[in-house]
């Protein structure tokens, strides 16, 4: 057997998901008021009937077989409505007035308990359903009083009548605002896509537009721009280590050839001094292609909401342990005033982050100039603060200096490949971090302000 096949488009799908939900819908909502309306005029019928039998029951009681057989007739001949159906059968199941109904079936009548009996009353000539009580007689005979329900029949089929139209009003509504919506929702996906498509050519630059709207497709376009934007930086910054590449390290390796060339026109007993030169010029560039791979994995890496807890205090103050004897040879006092403060992160990386503040700081203070280490809790996490009395960095410089390779002297001459200050912002790219570089007048402030464990 085949299978019918299914709408392909998402978008068709989802409009005849919305035109079957409010078909759905208004036939649960129409059967539960038709259903509650036909209870309630059945309940209303009932009332009607109980009480005329009710009355003739007692005018039976009060002035017997005569009076309610005068009574009956009356009613019969000269009915006040012409909805109302009465009978008088005798215990023989023979009407004595009016017309017998059908019975089910024929149990002796001072059987009979007081019951309620539904029936049309000629089938073959379409007439109307009757609702009708019978009241059993001290005699043995049997009362029917009862009512047609025409006009409620009338009243259920033009209710069912106008549900029909309805219905077919709510499929055309749910059809168009299905199509509607549906539309919308592929005019939103297929600007994502174009967009996506574009950026795909080679138009980095571009982004998915927004409407301001906030919904989830506005969410989800700022989610799209938010990672072409981390796409943008990261290919950038690829592309700036490579010119970097291309230009910090031509330098050395062709100083590295050209000593080595003079190795080989040098006697054996004058090669020491370069020999010496040549393995600084290659663990300088070990070190630069080491920080390179550590800066890559680094930004390769997840967020760290699985890492462990670690007390930052005494981390930071393993490294201000470390840089103490260097300091002293410089002529510079280190100072730090360590609060307890508890984060979450990779030990290794951190203290790496830490190690390259001081680094940066030793490096352009002033002997004899004091570099300050602080970290307390703040109301946003830990804030650690890093201060030298150095030349600072120009205000137009500072967001620059994060870049692979930067280094803000033009001559080159201070020790250092210009990585340190990038993986420090890796790093706290990582743990979810922020850093400002702040001018002290003179001197330079750097604050890093790390999420709380």
């Amino acid at each position: 057997m085949s299978r019918r096949p299914r709408p392909r488009s998402t978008s068709a799908r989802l409009a005849l998901a919305v035109t079957a939900s409010f078909l759905l819908a208004f036939v649960l909502l129409g059967g539960g008021v038709y259903l509650a309306v036909s209870a309630l005029l059945r309940q209303d019928a009932r009332e009607l009937v109980r009480t005329d039998a009710a009355g003739l029951l007692e005018l039976y009681r009060g002035e017997g077989r005569g009076a309610l057989r005068d009574e009956l007739r009356r009613r019969i001949a000269a009915p006040e409505d012409p909805d109302a159906v009465y009978a008088w059968v005798a215990p023989d199941g023979r009407a004595v007035l009016g017309a017998a109904p059908p019975w089910p079936r024929r149990p002796a009548a001072h059987r009979l308990a007081p019951r309620w009996i539904e029936y049309v009353e000629d089938p073959g000539a379409g007439r109307p359903r009757v609702i009708a009580r019978l009241q059993p007689l001290d005699d043995g005979s049997v009362l029917l009083a009862g009512l047609r329900l025409r006009s409620q029949d009338r009243f259920l089929a033009l209710m069912l009548r106008t549900a029909l139209a309805a219905l077919l009003a709510a499929a055309t509504l749910g059809a168009l605002i299905g199509w509607l919506t549906s539309r919308g929702v592929s005019r939103r996906l297929r600007s994502l896509d174009a967009t996506a498509a574009r950026v795909g050519a080679g138009e980095l630059g571009l982004r998915a537009p927004l409407d301001g709207s906030d919904d989830a497709f506005d969410r989800l376009a700022r989610r799209f721009n938010g990672m072409l934007d981390r796409i943008e930086d990261l290919l950038g910054g690829v592309r700036h280590a490579t010119d970097h590449i291309a230009h910090d390290l031509r330098t050395p390796l062709t100083r590295l050839r050209n000593r080595l060339e003079e190795l080989r026109r040098q006697p054996a007993e004058a090669r020491g001094a370069a020999l010496d030169a040549a393995l600084a010029e290659t663990d300088q560039l070990l070190q630069a292609f080491g920080a390179l791979l550590r800066l890559a994995r680094i930004e390769a890496q997840p967020p760290v909401q699985d890492e462990p807890v670690l007390a930052l205090e005494a981390l930071v103050a393993d490294a201000v342990e470390l840089y103490t004897p260097s300091a002293g040879e410089r002529g510079l006092r280190l100072r730090a005033r360590l609060l307890p403060c508890r984060v979450r992160g990779d030990r290794d990386q951190l203290f790496q982050l830490v190690v390259n503040l001081l680094d940066n700081a030793l490096k352009y203070a002033p002997a004899g100039s004091e570099v300050e280490v602080s970290l307390q809790p703040d109301e946003e996490g830990a804030l650690l603060q890093v201060d030298d009395r150095g030349p600072g960095i120009p205000e137009a410089d500072r967001e620059r200096v994060f870049d692979r390779f930067q280094r803000l002297e033009a001559h080159r001459g201070s020790p250092g490949i210009g990585l340190g200050l990038s993986l420090v912002r890796a790093i706290l790219q990582r743990h979810g971090g922020r850093i400002r570089l702040l001018d002290r007048a003179p001197g330079l402030r750097v604050r890093v302000l790390l999420p709380p464990a």
